[in-house]
């Protein structure tokens, strides 16, 4: 049966598996590893692990590296794993009011370009898989391949579903109430969450601008429906769709092990033009 889960929730989810991982590891507090780079206006905030080939991971909405915690162990083994706190998430600070994935691509673009990598893979999970694609649309040579895990392409009740729709809703009319936000950290939420309550608006048509090999991953229960993340995948040439059984939106937590074979069997696997 599926669950709502209203955007607050997710990010509480977001949050309370980042300060879980963080007992273990502290990724994203872990001061020893972590640097600011100057970015487009802002400093982003970041932690490389292992060393190899690298890969990006960029975490979802209201989150931040430390969602990845579970799975940078085993991917540091072969890979140079650059972790992120994205614009207004995390350790990286953004006061400004306006917020788009466009804008949180081209900084990963130019975050590659302070770190001196020529191009790397990709892997993103919720806003990040967001990320990821649009990142492989405006910046095709710097991702060599990406892994997209509970993308949408657009904010409706056909991109998402429609329970969790409604609870974007509510939630919604209730930051209406609460108008004029006087708070920064009000602000920044705000901002936040109103990146998901208007964007993405990504054609499929617009998807050809992806030259890459991309693994496009769902849930067969995850808050995108799977209708959805197969029009992802047939949108892109050189794709691959996986959907995940008896997961929700969190693939690479509920299914760990396997998403970690399966994303690295991906990157490792010599492409054949279609």
């Amino acid at each position: 049966m599926l669950k709502k889960f209203p955007l607050l929730l997710i990010a509480l989810l977001f949050t309370a598996v980042a300060f879980s991982q963080e007992k273990k590891n502290p990724y994203g507090r872990n001061d020893s590893v972590g640097k600011y780079y100057d970015v487009r206006g802002i400093k982003m905030y970041t932690e490389v692990y292992g060393t190899g080939k690298p890969l990006l991971m960029i975490h979802g909405n209201g989150g931040n590296m430390g969602a990845f915690g579970g799975i940078i162990p085993y991917f540091a083994k072969k890979y140079q794993v650059i972790a992120v706190d994205s614009r207004a998430h995390g350790r990286t600070r953004d006061d400004r009011d306006s917020l788009s994935f466009e804008m949180m691509a081209d900084d990963f673009d130019a975050l590659l370009t302070a770190m001196h990598i020529d191009s790397c893979y990709v892997l993103g999970w919720s806003d990040g898989g967001i990320n990821a694609i649009v990142l492989a649309m405006r910046h095709q040579d710097k991702v060599i391949k990406l892994a997209s895990t509970g993308a949408n392409l657009w904010p409706d009740s056909t991109g998402i579903v429609p329970s969790y729709w409604k609870d974007e809703l509510k939630d919604y009319n209730n930051w209406q109430k609460k108008m004029p936000l006087t708070t920064a950290d009000d602000k920044n939420t705000y901002k936040i969450f109103m990146l998901d309550w208007l964007q993405p608006n990504i054609p499929l048509k617009a998807l050809k601008a992806i030259k890459c090999p991309a693994l496009i991953i769902g849930g067969d229960h995850d808050l995108i429906p799977v209708p959805h993340t197969v029009q992802i995948a047939q949108a892109i040439k050189n794709s691959y769709l996986w959907i995940v059984p008896n997961s929700g939106h969190g693939t690479l937590q509920e299914h760990r092990d396997e998403f970690d074979k399966i994303v690295d069997d991906f990157f490792e696997r010599p492409f054949k033009k279609r």
